[in-house]
């Protein structure tokens, strides 16, 4: 089976639902001949023409605005928003419009769009391009938000966007697209929405993540077994829509929890993940559900990126924190 790495996936991914579906295409800030600002959508407009790999200008409503109208017009349109932080300048088209056409034309058209947008730090790059703002997209009901940590779910995870009838925000780790391989088999396989993976089994606590987040409660796991502590690692997968049973089922075993995210602490999709625990597993948790996020400031610059980060010494000092309680 090949080994490919996240980039490669998704790019292998886009390719074979191009080739089997005509009515697919990309549209984007140089996804065409530049290949993407990551070179996720290498070699694609060569092999399917400027037609169906559209390089738009820089202007993200536009790109969101243009995929709507193919969608109503029956193309399946998947859109390249650079950074999810550029999202801002789109987002009266994604929560107002996509999410709420099927509903406001009482069913008679759906929004078969795909956003793909990069997103996180550890890549050092400048201001608003690592603003992980998923958060945001829970409260604007009609999408849904799938965030993979992987090859195999890159691939699977995106095939499963592009043929949902309802419009949907695939947010891509920027720091892993390139830091590992996986077996990633040819040809199409879906991986289903609202179904969380455990990646890691364990006894004393579970550690709850998505996106890169999930990479690093691994390393924090490897590091806390060598401690006598063995910690479950649950990847969400899709925040909406959010398995609640696997994510309950899996707290419930152990009693204890640390949510792990990228964004900021207040307001985060931790704490949503945490009201859920509370609301339907209470008397099942030993201690207080805690989580681990970035600093409630604007992201800042390279050289303290870091420190704003959630790292593996604050995931493990949490751990140890909520075992004692």
């Amino acid at each position: 089976m090949p080994q490919r790495t996240i980039v490669e996936a998704i790019n292998n991914a886009l390719a074979e639902e191009m080739e089997s579906d005509p009515l697919v295409m990309l549209l984007g800030l140089d996804v065409g001949r530049l290949g993407g600002v990551f070179r996720t959508t290498t070699g694609l407009v060569e092999r399917f023409g400027a037609e169906r790999v559209v390089d738009t200008p820089l202007a993200e409503a536009s790109i969101i605005g243009a995929s709507l109208g193919l969608a109503l017009a029956g193309m399946v349109p998947v859109a390249e928003i650079q950074f999810l932080g550029f999202t801002a300048q789109g987002f009266h088209q994604i929560g107002p419009q996509l999410g709420k056409f099927r509903q406001r034309s009482r069913g008679r058209y759906h929004c078969q769009v795909t956003i793909r947008a990069p997103f996180g730090g550890g890549i050092r790059s400048p201001e608003f391009h690592s603003d992980a703002v998923e958060a945001q997209f829970v409260q604007t009901p009609g999408i849904k938000i799938v965030m993979p940590s992987n090859p195999y779910d890159a691939k699977g995870l995106l095939l499963e966007a592009i043929r949902d009838p309802d419009p949907v925000l695939f947010c891509e780790p920027d720091r892993l697209y390139r830091s590992g391989r996986a077996e990633v088999p040819d040809g199409a396989y879906t991986v289903p929405f609202g179904k969380a993976a455990v990646v890691r089994e364990g006894e004393h606590i579970t550690l709850v993540a998505w996106s890169a987040a999930v990479e690093l409660c691994l390393r924090a796991a490897d590091k806390l077994a060598e401690e006598g502590v063995s910690a479950t690692v649950v990847d969400l997968r899709t925040l909406v829509p959010l398995d609640i049973e696997t994510l309950c089922n899996q707290v419930a075993k152990t009693g204890r929890c640390v949510i792990v995210h990228e964004a900021p602490l207040s307001a985060g999709f931790g704490a949503e993940v945490s009201a859920t625990l509370m609301e339907q597993i209470f008397y099942d948790l030993d201690a207080p559900v805690a989580r681990v996020g970035a600093f409630d400031v604007p992201f800042p610059a390279a050289s303290l990126e870091d420190y704003y980060l959630p790292s593996l010494d604050r995931v493990v000092a949490a751990v140890r924190k909520t075992l004692q309680s």
